[in-house]
Parts: structure tokens; sequence; C-alpha cells
């Protein structure tokens, strides 16, 4: 009976309604915004990293990420690849021979990180051919390479020229050699772009007199969830008296200090942006609670429980809210879902100062159900929690002073 009395209360004034799940489904699309855009940031940022760097989980020689030297290189077991890349959730498994040189063309030199890679597997880690933004990509045995967008453009170089590069191959040999540029890379993280250099897996091999040889086997997954999983089978794979299989949270510790130390204060601002969303809920539910006394007064004199009155406008408060949530989560998930499929760039003002620090001049937004169901879960307890201002009135009314002052 009261649940039915609250339901009609609610629509007896159809205007205070409106308003107050307005301001409440605002306080829903606001706060899911933010922490959209906030983890949304730190998605796009392991991304970029774990797809560039090191893969989701890496294979190498025992001891090797310690001493990151090209003459811990080691010759994959036969069959490797195919056993990891049939365990579930891999995508698959990319073989990758790294290292450093000088590339030099003209009277300008710069220190380069070389990367030897099998075209067809690296679709699947750094995703290089979309990349490309001028000439095409090399094929699997061609002696040509990929050199980054800000690379070439500090040795003056471009498309069809010839890149010089010498360095030290495995076990001290000498590696120098000279390579046409099939195309220019550029990257979402500006470091990677002015360093780069893609050469075909065999082609560097040859040059560093490593062949047959890998410096690791980055692991591709499409369930990054699943990355400890997945890391504990292939162990069961591998010999790891001989080899290691790390994850990327454990190569890269770094990013997650970075990252757990730039949440801390989104957190905080999103407490913040909670007090004033409070405020604003509370002023409603002033507002409605002052609109409302005599309504209150009469059924107080006319006999009416106080514990009663209490019940029914509490289940009005859990009604307007539960729309009011409900609203302001179906509206924010088209709004959330169509940014993160498509970034905000940011104007080129901005651009320059973002790349400076080595970041990537968008905003990503992370369409995870988690940032939907928190902060409507929030939103809702929060309401909640406001809603002892109008039980307590209540408690405290005397029904003549409602009735005088409602008027």
């Amino acid at each position: 009976m009261q649940i039915k009395m609250a339901w009609r209360n609610i629509w007896r004034n159809k205007r205070r309604t409106i308003i107050t799940i307005v301001s409440i489904a605002f306080a829903v699309i606001l706060s899911s915004i933010m922490r959209s855009m906030q983890l949304g940031s730190y998605e796009r940022m392991i991304d970029n990293s774990v797809r560039f760097y090191t893969g989701y989980i890496q294979v190498h020689k025992l001891g090797s990420w310690d001493e990151q030297v090209l003459d811990n290189a080691f010759a994959p077991p036969k069959g490797l690849q195919l056993q990891i890349e049939s365990l579930e959730g891999v995508e698959a498994a990319v073989p990758r021979l790294e290292s450093f040189a000088l590339a030099s063309y003209g009277t300008r030199t710069r220190g380069a990180m070389v990367i030897g890679m099998d075209p067809e597997k690296e679709a699947y880690l750094t995703r290089v051919e979309t990349k490309i933004i001028e000439g095409t990509m090399v094929g699997p045995n061609e002696p040509r390479v990929l050199v980054g967008a800000g690379l070439a453009d500090y040795l003056n170089m471009t498309v069809g020229d010839t890149l010089v590069m010498i360095s030290q191959g495995y076990h001290g040999v000498n590696a120098a050699g000279k390579y046409a540029v099939a195309g220019l890379l550029e990257f979402g993280l500006p470091q990677l772009t002015n360093q780069v250099v893609f050469m075909p897996l065999p082609t560097a091999q040859y040059f560093y007199g490593a062949e047959g040889l890998l410096t690791a086997m980055a692991v591709v997954t499409d369930t990054p969830k699943k990355v400890t999983a997945i890391r504990e089978a292939i162990l069961r794979e591998v010999d790891t008296t001989a080899y290691e299989v790390m994850g990327w949270r454990t190569m890269m510790p770094e990013l997650i200090q970075g990252i757990e130390i730039d949440n801390i204060s989104g957190i905080i601002m999103l407490l913040l942006l909670y007090l004033v969303i409070g405020f604003g809920m509370f002023g409603t539910f002033l507002m409605m609670t002052k609109e409302r006394l005599y309504e209150f007064g009469v059924m107080l004199s006319v006999g009416m429980h106080r514990s009663k009155l209490q019940l029914l406008i509490f289940f009005e408060i859990v009604m307007l809210a539960a729309i009011a949530v409900l609203t302001g989560f179906l509206l924010s998930i088209p709004l959330i879902g169509y940014y993160s499929r498509n970034p905000i760039a940011l104007p080129d003002e901005y651009k320059t100062a973002f790349e400076k620090f080595g970041i990537e001049p968008i905003y990503a937004f992370s369409n995870d159900p988690v940032v939907f169901t928190s902060q409507a879960w929030v939103v809702f307890f929060m309401a909640l929690v406001l809603s002892a201002y109008p039980l307590y009135k209540i408690w405290k009314m005397d029904p003549v002073t409602a009735m005088r002052e409602g008027r």
C-alpha cells in the first residue's frame, strides 16, 4: 500500500520530480564520464606500452631481463611458438630480435632502437602496418627497413633513401649495413617515433650475426585480465631452468607505480565532484521537504504515525533515486561508448606540450562496465544517505508549526 502511495506521490508534482531525477541523472553521467576518461587514459597508456615494448607476456632466456644485451639471445625450441599460440586466450606469439645501433644518413647520426620482426605476426602486437604514414610495408625477407618519422625527420631522409647502421653484433661481431627505407612510421608515443627502426627478422638476424636467434617471444592476448592464467599455462610448456616467462606488470613496474600515483589524484578529484554533486542533491531534497511541510503537518495531525510517514518518504526517495540512476546509466552508455571508439584529439596548441612529456595527445575513454555500475551505485547510495534530512525533519516536526510554515 505504501509503495503504491509513494509511486503516486512522486508523480503528483511532476515538475519537482523531473528536477530531482535530472539532478541525480546528471550526477551519474558526470561522474561516469570523469571516471571513464581516467580509466581510458590508463588503458591507452598500458596498451601503447605493452604492445610496443614487451607484449602482455614475454618468453626469453633466463636472466636476460636483468641483463638486456644481445648476447643473451636464444634459439627458440622447435614448436614453442605453435604451442603458445594453441593456448586459450592467446592471439599470437611474436618473435623479436631487439638491439640498438647508430643510424646515419648524410652528415647526421642518432642512436636507434632496432627491432627485427616477423611482419605477419607483428600485426598482432604493434600493428605496425597501420602506423605507416608514408611508403609501404616491408616483406618478410626484404633487405629494407621502416623508420620512425621523428628519426627520419632528424636525419633529413625520406622514403627511398638509404639508411646506414653500425652496431655491435652477437658475441662482439661487427654489425654494419645499408638499407633502403620502405616507409615512415608514426606511433602514439613520440619517443618511439623518434628512435625506432623496424627490420624483417631474417634481415636483423643477419645484420647482428645472430642467425636463428631471438631476444624474446612476445605473447599477445585479447583478454588482458587473463594474463596470469596464460602465463601459468606457458610455464608448463617451457623449460624453466633455461627460460623465464614474465607478465607485463613485472616487466614495467614504473608504469604501474605511475598509474597508481595518478589514480590517487583522480580519486581525490572524484571525491570533490561527489561533494559538489551531494550539495546539489541535498538542495533538491531540501526544496522537496520545504514544499511539502503543509502536507506533512496535515498527515501527522490526522493521526498518521511518524514512522509510517518516514517510511513513505523513504520509498519515494528510493524510487526517485532508482529512476534517476537508471536514466543516467542508460544515457551515459551510448555517450561513453561513442567516445571510447572515437577518442578526442587535442588541439595542435596542446599537442606539442603533451608530446614533450611522452604522452599521446588524445582523451581516451573506457567502456569497462565498472565505470557505469560503480558510479551508479555511489550516487544511489548518496541519495539514500541524503534522505536522512527529510526523515529527520519529519521526526522532529510539530504539525501545527509545519502547517503554518508550509502555507
